[in-house]
């Protein structure tokens, strides 16, 4: 309690040193974790995303409904033959240094992405076989092959754009003073406490950004968080805990609002890059016990008050291109037990299980570790900074990393970077010739039926090697002050701030 005390009296002192004539123009955000880098061709973290959409618009934008609907492009046109995007931009855009947003800056930003040595986006845009300036505001993407989830790409950090000049200056330290053409500009970030950003005066939508400054504070305990918003220190929380649902709809101070994550959360299996080369990086049927193991509709319950939805693909039950053909299983131990036997390994099985740090993440470890201790496992938690998990994953060090994926509109983006071999964000070094093919055909037709047949075979070689473990499908729950009008919750989970004011 003491730590919590501690907490909201420093939230409050932050508050205060803004000066009370700007609290009622300042809107604090907090969030779950501390972003990594803010360059939208290297950042890979959901919170990081959250913090994008303040500063850093896209080419597209999605609405409640999942439609695409313009931002810094007006439309865009795909031909006949599905290998070229002709886009629009929007007339009169400048970015936070005053630089003009047109073709050529758009023209460099999509390549930025598509070649900076240290990019995610790579996977994301690697049908693009180059950018042409068609005329001042308007650029045409060449493909080497069609790719149908593209314009769902451009919804995302693939279709942010940064000032080309800004970009060039600052070289691989952009990140820490990124310029972008969002409604908000950065001010600065100081690690682990807070980013601030002050209202952009020659944004193109200036007359519907109404906050003069917004503030994300990152703070990991969730009950923390809630405390700061119930306190008056901070306006809007994001991922509030299922278990505190009740009490934040009995307050009449605050809003609940709520939406089904696009995404997953699972369990990431270091398959290739396992130093140790533990029986559950070189046996399916190891895998296969250790995901048997595990009660998913009891986690749902237990953790999250049956408020989430128990899964077991990339896409939730609910999804029109999730594959009923296989259905999320029950716990079986005797037949986990029977499998451990089948691949002969030692009992018990020790396993690295790296999780952030987070009150639901590691209660989720704690019941997983628990539940699979039953068939053989002895499952050692190692709670992370959630930054440095990226950091550790990449370099391979873990045997499962426990790790949330928001999610995209199009089921290619929740595969295909952790699937496909060699792909950025595939940390556990999973390789199958047959999936890597279905990957590719899966994004080459944008015939539903066709790529439901495609993502029927990729989900049983996927079901059968497990290389990640899928366990459940959150409810996105973000809570605000009643004082904080036009909010609107979008199915990314992500916090539009433009069109927010203060009663």
């Amino acid at each position: 309690m003491s730590l919590m005390r501690l907490t909201i009296l420093a939230s409050a002192l932050l508050t205060s040193l803004a000066g009370t004539a700007q609290s009622q123009t300042t809107l604090r955000i907090g969030i779950a974790e501390d972003p990594d880098i803010l360059d939208p061709s290297i950042g890979r973290t959901y919170v990081g995303r959250i913090v994008f959409s303040a500063f850093c618009d896209k080419l597209f934008d999605i609405d409640e409904k999942l439609n695409i609907v313009p931002q810094l492009a007006l439309s865009y046109e795909t031909s006949a033959d599905g290998k070229a995007m002709t886009i629009k931009l929007r007339p009169n855009v400048k970015f936070h240094d005053g630089e003009p947003l047109d073709a050529e800056a758009a023209k460099f930003s999509i390549e930025r992405h598509m070649t900076l040595p240290t990019s995610f986006r790579k996977s994301e845009l690697a049908s693009v076989d180059h950018v042409e300036v068609v005329d001042p505001l308007t650029i045409k993407l060449v493909l080497k092959t069609p790719y149908s989830p593209l314009i769902t790409q451009l919804t995302d950090r693939s279709g942010m754009m940064v000032s080309p000049k800004a970009a060039k200056e600052a070289g691989d330290k952009f990140g820490l003073h990124p310029v972008c053409a969002g409604p908000y500009k950065f001010v600065e970030r100081v690690q682990q406490d807070r980013m601030v950003f002050e209202k952009f005066a020659d944004y193109w939508n200036k007359d519907n950004i109404h906050i003069d400054r917004i503030v994300f504070q990152p703070i990991v305990d969730a009950t923390v968080r809630l405390a700061n918003l119930k306190s008056g220190a901070l306006d809007l929380i994001e991922r509030v805990l299922a278990t505190d649902i009740k009490d934040v709809r009995a307050d009449p101070r605050l809003v609940l609002s709520t939406a089904p994550e696009l995404g997953y959360q699972g369990l990431t299996i270091n398959i290739a890059n396992d130093k140790a080369k533990g029986p559950l990086s070189q046996s399916a049927k190891v895998r296969q016990a250790l995901s048997l193991s595990i009660d998913r509709e009891a986690i749902n319950q237990v953790v999250f008050n049956g408020e989430f939805t128990p899964g077991n693909q990339w896409v939730s039950p609910t999804h029109p291109y999730y594959q009923k053909s296989f259905p999320v299983p029950g716990r079986d131990i005797a037949k986990a037990k029977a499998l451990l036997k089948e691949a002969g390994v030692s009992l018990p099985v020790t396993i690295d299980y790296m999780v952030p740090k987070g009150t639901e993440y590691e209660a989720v470890a704690q019941v997983v570790q628990s539940m699979a201790a039953e068939a053989g496992f002895g499952i050692k938690i190692r709670a992370v900074e959630f930054a440095t998990t990226f950091k550790q994953a990449q370099a391979g060090e873990f045997q499962v990393f426990q790790i949330p994926w928001s999610g995209r509109i199009d089921p290619d983006g929740n595969s295909y970077i952790f699937m496909r071999s060699k792909a950025p964000q595939n940390d556990g070094g999973y390789s199958n010739p047959d999936a890597d093919k279905l990957l590719e055909e899966g994004r080459a037709t944008s015939n539903v039926d066709e790529r439901k047949a495609i993502y029927a075979k990729l989900t049983k070689i996927l079901l059968d090697d497990l290389p990640i473990i899928y366990i459940y499908h959150r409810t996105l729950l973000i809570a605000h002050t009643k004082k904080l009008d036009g909010y609107r919750q979008m199915p990314d989970g992500l916090v539009r701030v433009v069109g927010l004011k203060f009663k």
